[in-house]
């Protein structure tokens, strides 16, 4: 039997990953970061349900256009936490912060 060598499977070395991409990056604030893009999705998947074209939220909320675009492409970068939040709620949605005690070494953030 022939084999072709384009059809031989290399193998891919792979690693487990913590499940925040941004920490398995060695980027700094990786928290923080996951947070923002979490918050981000949640305003891209509102933006696209409502069928808003970026101009239209972009007066919603209270930014520019090519603002809304950067958003919609998930680049958070120049917007807060809290300022994503404030989207969130001009979008009608209730943003609830949590605080409990954790089982873990040490706590972590989440978008529900």
């Amino acid at each position: 039997m022939r084999t072709d060598k384009r059809m031989q499977s290399k193998r891919i070395r792979t690693e487990k990953g913590s499940g925040n991409v941004f920490s398995d990056l060695g980027l700094p604030h990786p928290e923080r970061e996951l947070l923002k893009s979490r918050l981000t999705l949640q305003i891209y998947r509102l933006i696209k349900a409502r069928g808003l074209k970026q101009a239209e939220a972009g007066k919603i909320l209270g930014i520019k256009q090519p603002h809304v675009s950067a958003l919609m492409r998930n680049r958070s970068g120049t917007f807060s936490v809290e300022r994503l939040m404030e989207f969130l709620t001009a979008l009608g949605q209730d943003v609830e912060i949590t605080v409990r005690p954790t089982r873990k070494g040490h706590g972590e953030v989440s978008v529900a």
